[in-house]
């Protein structure tokens, strides 16, 4: 895996932010964070896998999408239903589909792990929307 652009995942998360959230606080409180947490990636500091994932959620980008735009792509936006901004992403499946989750994941899978053969990468792309699916998290 090569160096990840830690500074334009900062850029991009904080314009995300101020499109969604009055402030950095209310941001980190809709998914369970410090503001402090949620500072650190604004500052291009590297931060968990997971809070990454929550960041990802709470901008209402599919999952893994930080780790895309830190390694130069685009995050994949998810429908956010109307008025919801408390928790943008966090919906019950309704606007996540199958085919989002599935792109979204194939394609952070293979900027992190390059050397894992393109099947595998499909194969664990495909389980993952199957276990989301089971949980009722993404649709069709």
């Amino acid at each position: 895996m090569g160096t990840r652009d830690l500074d334009r995942l900062a850029s991009c998360v904080k314009a995300r932010r101020l499109e969604l959230y009055p402030s950095r606080l209310t941001a980190a409180g809709a998914i369970g964070i410090s503001k402090d947490t949620w500072l650190r990636v604004e500052e291009g500091l590297d931060a968990r896998e997971s809070t990454y994932a929550k960041i990802d959620r709470a901008l209402g980008w599919a999952p893994g999408s930080c780790v895309v735009v830190a390694d130069g792509g685009e995050p994949v936006l998810v429908d956010v239903p109307h008025g919801d901004r408390s928790a943008p992403g966090k919906s019950s499946g309704a606007g996540l589909s199958s085919e989002v989750v599935r792109k979204a994941t194939f394609e952070a899978a293979r900027r992190t792990m390059p050397n894992v053969a393109i099947g595998d990468l499909d194969a664990f792309s495909e389980e993952l929307v199957d276990v989301l699916r089971r949980g009722g998290d993404v649709s069709e």
